[in-house]
């Protein structure tokens, strides 16, 4: 089986021969794409004819030939793909409307460790060991959501430095995407009931769980990107005034955070938790932190918990550095 820099090389050799043949007049570029935790692949098409060519990912790709070994059925899925794309693609971008893009920026919380290459193009500010970037929302409905990432020169564009950028954002956030807060008893009382459980007995396998032992879910209504609505501070403040100690946060993913009681145990641990779960059941796209965050009920403060060595979500620990009798390091 080919690792994957082998089987990257043989996808942009052997790629445009599984297409039909009007793509003959057109070549095609693999080129790195900043993503949320990780630069992928993209597989793109240039030249004439080519309208607005779709993006297909290697890593995609050779994450599915891990599972069929199957390097053929591979390409011809991934041509397929892209026949089909760029039929329906547009002849071009459709226009926005730059003037009403300030009332669609919204915040998002993403890793700093894990993103310094998008970070360093885009307009941020840091929160402990998160930063805030921000989105740019163009398009919420029942089948979900279209966002972009404002990097530099979309904020350019757009004509709205850092700080404007955060002062629409504080306002658009809450309106377009309302952050929640829910016990797990009733997140999990629900999906009983969805199943087609009834109430009384969903009641009954749930039982009754204190309120210091309780676990709260913090997102938003869509559930996307809701990790931002930890920095609400009202709603920290509601829940610690319910359980009359301080909290402790974890982040579940970049989507929602957790928040139990201080009582719950040491926070080290809880880290440790976060962690292995990190590793083991969350994409690495949707992993915010492997800290754990405190806040304290009486000075109304969010800050960090814990300061773990495994600051990299992808388990890619970073070279200790060199440290000389001088005490410099390099």
């Amino acid at each position: 089986m080919m690792n994957y820099e082998i089987f990257k090389e043989v996808v942009a050799e052997k790629f445009m021969d599984y297409l039909p043949e009007e793509f003959k007049g057109m070549k095609m570029e693999v080129r790195p794409v900043e993503k949320v935790n990780q630069t992928l692949d993209g597989l793109t098409m240039v030249g004439d004819g080519v309208k607005i060519s779709p993006t297909i990912y290697i890593n995609n790709m050779y994450d599915s030939y891990l599972k069929t070994e199957d390097l053929q059925g591979e390409l011809v899925k991934a041509a397929n793909i892209m026949n089909e794309a760029m039929k329906d693609a547009p002849d071009m971008l459709p226009s926005v409307d730059l003037e009403k893009a300030k009332d669609n920026i919204v915040f998002q919380l993403i890793n700093t460790e894990q993103n310094k290459q998008m970070l360093a193009d885009a307009p941020n500010r840091q929160f402990q060991d998160l930063s805030i970037v921000y989105r740019w929302v163009m398009k919420v409905d029942e089948t979900g959501v279209q966002s972009a990432v404002v990097r530099n020169s979309l904020a350019k564009q757009i004509g709205l430095s850092e700080e404007e950028l955060f002062k629409a954002a504080v306002e658009n956030t809450r309106r377009i995407f309302p952050p929640t807060v829910r016990s797990m008893n009733d997140i999990m009382r629900e999906m009983f009931t969805k199943d087609g459980m009834p109430p009384e007995i969903a009641d009954m396998m749930i039982g009754e769980m204190p309120p210091e032992q309780t676990m709260w879910v913090i997102s938003n209504e869509r559930g996307i990107n809701g990790a931002i609505s930890m920095l609400y501070e009202d709603q920290l403040h509601d829940i610690a005034e319910k359980l009359e100690t301080d909290l402790y946060i974890m982040p579940s993913s970049v989507h929602e955070v957790i928040a139990v009681s201080s009582d719950m145990g040491d926070p080290n641990e809880l880290a440790q938790m976060v962690a292995e779960i990190n590793m083991d059941q969350v994409s690495l796209d949707e992993r915010l932190s492997n800290q754990v965050y405190h806040y304290d009920k009486d000075l109304r403060k969010l800050s960090l918990a814990t300061d773990t060595p495994n600051k990299r979500l992808d388990g890619i620990v970073a070279e200790p550095k060199l440290i000389y009798e001088t005490g410099q390091s390099r």
